[in-house]
């Protein structure tokens, strides 16, 4: 896999250096001063000067000799890599065409809108944001390119619903009896509060400008055509800043871990009530890694923007430093504390925000519209009347169908047309309907958009199903018509689309000659290691164990389980585990020999501690009479012999402490070893003291490089246990062993390896590119840049 940290550093630079390398369009009239040469390809002065002043134009050493320079090295690598990527093709492959159609795709969509209707928009979507109404509606449904006798009807059972409100009639029983809308049974039409941008844009627009108490006029939507009543307007509850104690839960988690994670934030939340400080506990104990270190701060949010338990839960908070109850969410359990309660943030602050939202709106019907009225004018649009009315007109249920065929339509009025020499407008195929620009658009071209876009009518007539398909035709063309001719039209977009085009030639050539392969050249990753030893050196450290914990007992108690283990303390130092262990391994009644279910058993065992180093057993045979004593002891020596011989460390398969007892009573006793299980896994460990306390007992064990825990920091640097009392908390520090200076491996240090060795390569890339195509740079242009 690739190193992302790595990949995302190399990209990260390349976008810096790709959003500035943009060429102004070299004028026809004279010829451009050249900067350099690269082989035989000439670099405009112009264009060096234009990246070099947008990207450095606020740097205070801007204009300075050093800063020019720097720039121009960086400057000209970037070209040499641009140009080896041209050289070798890698413009002309199917792969980086299709990429960049998309990136041209999403560059042109600012060029295809209005920029002063979205202003307008925005600043609207603002203003309603200050206040929140409260509305019913009444719904009469009509699809938006119904049929007109059809969109009629709907309007006339709208307006006589609203005669019988305004009438006197109750609302809310109209709205159960006569709406379309299906929760109108259950509401009577109401639907709460809401603010901009949370309704479609034509239903808000209207429930603003209707007072409190009034029915407004039939407004159509998407929906259909409403009846809207204005029950209250308030001021905005505006926006809230919390901080938050979060726990994570998955739905669909353990029953058991989800008991223990609600545990957790109980005991948090009743120790946040009895005063214990809230920074503290949320440095360490809160699982949302992106605010922990900040205290839980979220950033400020407003109705909507988050998970609606969480959003309640925060705007009942009253007054800063209130705490919320355990609040669950999908992602898990959070405990919330007011900051403050904010106003509406000002239309500054917003408005970045409210231009991305007014964008997916539904409001942004009116930027469209106004789009096309603009492009109409500005590239010619021209219909032919006489054409369109005669193609209309030659409309038949095939369309209304589904089943439109535009060979068949064409072969029908071609049939139909008069004879030749006789009066009448012949429908060719190659008849323009309209003109933009110059570029006529004719009738077989349209016909067969009709046939690709066409759906079943039901109930609509055949002109009117053809004058829709006609008129998505002409928008599309229009749309088309502009994002063909963006290039030519604005040279900004031009100069953006080249940026993308060189970032994308970028991308592939150093993937393939620098970040791939540095994790793939794993040979020449060794070697450069190798000869770079000195870079890569541990500072001593200490392995060792850290216990933190609620009170001085518990701390004792987890640090017993730490001591050194033997024979004769190996279950005072170690947590007893049944987890996969058998209980007894089966021996032959008359022989020492293992049964097949009891190798089996002893297989996975040792598998299990081979992979689990902190995992040690016990192995006890029982005898029913002195004389028996000798094959029960052979017993065990064979199963803790089968468990070494496996790989098992011995000091980990420890005898048992007696022969004899009850369990020599049993059927199983005379023919079995019995096995304990004990694990000195600090997880396993932390969990079991853990039951009746969350928050009880904390473990980690490492190795601890000075500077990476304060608390391993401030005790002695040699082996020993240590105890130290620190913010609240009962630690103690075993120290295993001290770890001296030294090399590091290549594993330990694989990722800021495989880093340098990216960067190493670079360099010897630009070394062979810099031979290949031999740079010439002419000084009195970059003279030209140096004004300090």
């Amino acid at each position: 896999m690739r190193n992302n940290r790595i990949l995302l550093s190399g990209a990260a630079f390349a976008a810096t250096l790709l959003a500035a390398c943009q060429s102004t369009k070299p004028t026809a009239s004279a010829k451009q001063p050249v900067l350099m040469t690269l082989g035989n390809q000439e670099v405009p002065a112009s264009e060096f000067a234009y990246v070099y002043r947008k990207n450095n134009s606020s740097a205070p050493t801007a204009g300075s000799r050093e800063s020019v320079q720097e720039y121009l090295d960086l400057y000209t690598n970037f070209k040499l890599k641009v140009l080896e990527a041209e050289q070798r093709g890698l413009d002309t492959t199917q792969a980086f065409k299709r990429e960049l159609e998309g990136y041209k795709q999403q560059l042109a969509q600012p060029y295809l809108t209005e920029k002063s209707v979205t202003d307008q928009l925005v600043r609207e979507a603002y203003e309603h944001m200050q206040k929140e109404v409260n509305a019913s509606h009444i719904l009469v449904r009509i699809t938006p390119e119904a049929d007109p006798k059809d969109t009629l009807a709907a309007y006339q059972r709208i307006a006589a619903l609203r005669q019988r409100v305004t009438s006197g009639e109750d609302f809310e029983k109209v709205a159960r009896e006569a709406s379309e809308d299906p929760s109108a049974r259950e509401n009577g039409g109401r639907l709460g509060y809401f603010t901009a941008l949370q309704m479609v844009y034509p239903f808000e627009a209207v429930a603003y400008k209707t007072p409190a108490g009034q029915v407004s006029q039939p407004v159509r939507t998407r929906f259909g055509y409403h009846i809207i009543k204005v029950n209250d307007v308030r001021a905005a509850q505006g926006e809230i800043k919390v901080a938050h104690l979060m726990v994570r839960a998955t739905p669909g988690m353990p029953k058991a871990d989800s008991v223990t994670v609600k545990k957790k934030v109980d005991e948090l939340y009743s120790r946040l009530r009895k005063g214990e400080n809230w920074e503290k506990l949320v440095a360490q104990f809160s699982e949302d890694a992106g605010s922990a270190s900040s205290g839980g701060e979220l950033p400020p949010f407003g109705t909507g923007r988050m998970i609606p338990s969480f959003e309640e839960a925060a705007f009942r908070l009253q007054k800063s430093g209130d705490l919320s109850a355990p609040v669950q969410t999908p992602y898990g359990w959070h405990i919330i504390r007011l900051i403050e309660k904010q106003s509406v943030p000002t239309f500054e602050q917003m408005e970045a925000g409210l231009k991305q939202r007014v964008a997916r709106d539904s409001r942004s019907e009116l930027n469209r519209t106004a789009f096309l009225k603009r492009i109409r004018t500005e590239n010619s649009f021209t219909e032919v009347p006489a054409v369109r009315e005669a193609l209309l007109a030659q409309a038949d249920t095939s369309l209304t169908k589904g089943t439109f065929k535009s060979d068949a339509f064409l072969s029908k009025t071609a049939a139909a047309q008069p004879a030749k020499g006789k009066k009448g407008n012949a429908l060719l195929p190659t008849a323009p309907l309209f003109t933009i620009g110059a570029k006529p658009y004719t009738i077989k071209e349209f016909l067969a958009f009709a046939e690709q876009r066409q759906q079943p009518r039901a109930g609509a007539t055949p002109q009117h199903a053809l004058q829709l398909l006609y008129d998505q035709y002409v928008d599309q063309s229009l749309q088309d018509y502009e994002r063909a001719n963006l290039e030519t039209k604005y040279e900004d977009y031009r100069m953006l689309v080249k940026e993308y085009r060189d970032g994308i030639l970028l991308f592939q050539l150093m993937d393939e000659k620098v970040w791939s392969k540095a994790i793939e050249d794993t040979v020449g990753l060794k070697q450069y290691f190798a000869a770079n030893q000195a870079k890569y050196q541990w500072e001593p450290r200490v392995q060792a164990t850290l216990i933190s914990a609620a009170t001085p007992e518990l701390r004792d108690q987890a640090t017993a389980f730490f001591r050194k283990p033997s024979a004769k303390n190996l279950a005072e130092v170690s947590m007893p585990t049944d987890q996969g262990i058998p209980a007894t391994v089966a021996f032959n009644a008359k022989s020492a020999t293992l049964t097949a279910a009891g190798t089996s058993a002893l297989e996975s065992l040792a598998n299990q501690m081979l992979t689990d180093t902190t995992l040690s057993v016990t192995a006890t045979a029982y005898a029913k009479t002195n004389a028996a004593i000798p094959l029960a002891a052979q017993r065990a020596a064979q199963v803790r012999t089968y468990l070494t011989g496996k790989g098992v460390p011995a000091k980990r398969v420890l005898p048992g402490q007696q022969l004899g007892g009850k369990e020599a009573n049993t059927a199983a006793g005379a023919t079995s070893v019995f096995l304990r299980g004990y694990t000195r896994n600090p997880a396993i460990i932390e969990q079991r003291l853990n039951r009746s306390n969350p928050l009880a007992v904390q473990i980690q064990q490492r190795a601890f490089p000075k500077g990476d825990n304060k608390v391993v920091d401030g005790v002695a640097q040699q082996p020993g246990t240590y105890n130290v009392q620190q913010d609240g908390r009962y630690y103690a520090v075993v120290v295993d062993k001290v770890l001296p200076a030294g090399p590091k491996s290549l594993n330990e240090a694989r990722g800021q390896a495989t880093s340098d060795y990216q960067n190493y390569l670079e360099q010897e890339w630009i070394k062979e590119l810099r031979t290949k195509y031999p740079v010439k740079v002419n000084e009195a242009e970059v003279n030209k840049l140096v004004t300090k």
